[in-house]
């Protein structure tokens, strides 16, 4: 059974930036897209960014140009690169691929931006 887990998370100051990173249990990055998602309380869980197996890279309007995702297959992990942070990016921050038995979640990790 993959699993995800997610790190990096933090307090941090609006305008600040923080680089979460989520770690596969297999290679199962090598052959998946993989996607960040994040879930502020009382919202809907909101999809932020995707990877794909060739490096392509998606980002929500809502972040683009302070947010990137990166992937190093080697380590198994993915990346979450978040700059000029805003207090609505305030959220717990999930990552997501496809496994054998459908699509598959970490724990999370939570980000709060706030003075």
């Amino acid at each position: 059974q993959v699993q995800l887990v997610e790190s990096g998370g933090g307090l941090v100051q609006p305008g600040g930036s923080l680089r979460l990173s989520c770690a596969a249990s297999g290679s199962i990055f090598s052959i998946n897209a993989v996607h960040w998602d994040r879930q502020a309380p009382g919202n809907q869980r909101e999809w932020v960014a995707t990877i794909t197996t060739s490096g392509t890279t998606n980002i929500a309007h809502s972040v683009k140009g302070r947010f990137t995702i990166s992937r190093d297959n080697a380590k198994n992990t993915v990346y979450l690169q978040m700059s000029s942070l805003k207090p609505e990016d305030t959220a717990v921050y999930y990552c997501r691929t496809l496994a054998s038995t459908g699509s598959i979640w970490g724990q999370g990790t939570q980000v709060t931006v706030s003075s």
